[in-house]
């Protein structure tokens, strides 16, 4: 439908693991990584990793042929090339980083089909080292959220806000968004009545979600693996209903998850087709 924009997260929801996680597991990385941890930010330990995994000769090109092994479903390349041809126009809002998200989507052809991604800046440099650095600099100043489920280094809910004033007057009229972190429950609060919110299910998001759903304005549909994305996406596009549902499925909710903050805020590419 050409007045609908969908909106992705890409971890553990275009993609079926955590792209930071899958890198460094598979580099041997996990122990370090922990270590890391203590004394640093996620998003500042992922740069600091990776720059001793450059120091021990592990080059890029040794990365990313990690990165195109990550797991990302046939329903889900389906459903992005549905929503495409259906006229929707497709965005990312990702705390994970640039060259992590670019690599897997130019692998499986799907980079030309977003016309926005949201997330940390990251470029390999003239030494072929990966750095990577936070969309929100949280050391100068603040993002503003109050919430508690958002990391210091991005609010997806102010990338939301952004996205929303704009839309009129590109002649969107609603917001499709997927997600699975605590990181997507900001920009769930901030869809209206004529959106809707797509959470995976017994996921942080779908736990926050449960624990007082009535304070979303959107519809909410859950969805558990890629092939029930694929069709709640496809049936939520071409459905013309305003009518507002509330846990779609009948899926139980159940209490929330403790919040704690580690993911890190997005940089806009704009993707030429």
């Amino acid at each position: 439908m050409p007045g609908t924009l969908i909106v992705f997260d890409f971890d553990k929801t275009i993609i079926d693991c955590d792209s930071d996680n899958w890198v460094f597991d598979h580099l041997g990385g996990t122990k370090r990584f922990d270590e890391l941890l203590l004394t640093l930010p996620w998003n500042t330990a992922m740069d600091k990793i990776m720059g001793e995994f450059h120091e021990q000769g592990i080059s890029i090109e040794d990365v990313k042929a990690i990165l195109n092994k990550a797991p990302l479903s046939l329903h889900i390349i389906s459903a992005i090339k549905s929503a495409y041809a259906l006229g929707c126009e497709l965005r990312i809002v990702s705390d994970a980083n640039l060259v992590f998200k670019e690599t897997i989507l130019k692998h499986h052809g799907l980079l030309d089909y977003f016309s926005e991604i949201n997330t940390n800046p990251s470029y390999v440099d003239n030494e072929g080292r990966l750095r990577i650095f936070p969309c929100h600099n949280f050391t100068t100043s603040s993002h503003g959220c109050g919430l508690g489920t958002c990391p210091p280094n991005m609010c997806k809910g102010v990338v939301i806000e952004r996205i929303k004033k704009s839309m009129l007057k590109e002649g969107k009229q609603r917001i499709i968004y997927l997600g699975d972190g605590k990181g997507d429950y900001c920009p769930s609060l901030k869809l209206s009545e004529r959106d809707q919110m797509m959470p995976r299910r017994n996921y942080p998001v779908w736990d926050l979600i449960c624990s007082n759903q009535h304070v979303l304005s959107a519809q909410i549909h859950d969805w558990a693996d890629a092939e029930e994305l694929e069709r709640v996406l496809l049936r939520l596009i071409n459905s013309n209903s305003t009518s507002v549902q509330l846990i779609s499925t009948d899926a139980t909710c159940h209490a929330a998850v403790p919040v704690t903050t580690h993911e890190p805020l997005p940089k806009v590419l704009n993707v030429t087709n």
